[in-house]
């Protein structure tokens, strides 16, 4: 099944655009937190946020959410944040997922916590979108700028 990603765009701090992805019009911080909760994950930790582009250097967003720009955490080729902390940064508290794209198809798979490394995200995705509606949404995100 495909899954549809838009992104809504919120301004915190005085202006400053903040992407949350969606998946079939629920926020991924909302789906997460449901799957850590239902997988027993209680432990202290700290809470999901949107993306802020402008807190850290993602690069073109459309290469960035294709996973062409770098691996981030692990190391791995077409590793990003699909999730920043909710204060706004990258490294605080982040959800990492790894991208696979081709002609068609556009995949997010192998979602971790890298701050709780023995947490299990197996049972979280993969997430499959068609490209070209893929696209359109980060074209659409990318529009988006901080307020001046």
């Amino acid at each position: 099944m495909n899954h549809v990603l838009t992104f809504k765009c919120e301004y915190i701090n005085g202006g400053t655009a903040l992407l949350m992805p969606c998946i079939d019009s629920v926020e991924l911080a909302d789906l997460v937190a449901a799957f850590e909760r239902q997988s027993g994950y209680n432990d202290p930790a700290g809470g999901y946020g949107g993306i802020v582009p402008s807190h850290y250097e993602l690069g073109p967003l459309a290469a960035y959410f294709l996973g062409e720009m770098g691996a981030i955490e692990g190391g791995q080729p077409g590793e990003i944040y699909a999730l920043f902390c909710q204060c706004g940064e990258a490294g605080c508290w982040p959800l990492v997922t790894h991208v696979r794209a081709d002609n068609q198809l556009v995949v997010w798979h192998d979602f971790s916590q890298p701050y709780r490394p023995q947490r299990d995200y197996s049972g979280f995705g993969p997430f499959t979108f068609e490209r070209s509606e893929y696209e359109r949404a980060v074209a659409t995100a990318s529009r988006f700028k901080d307020a001046s």
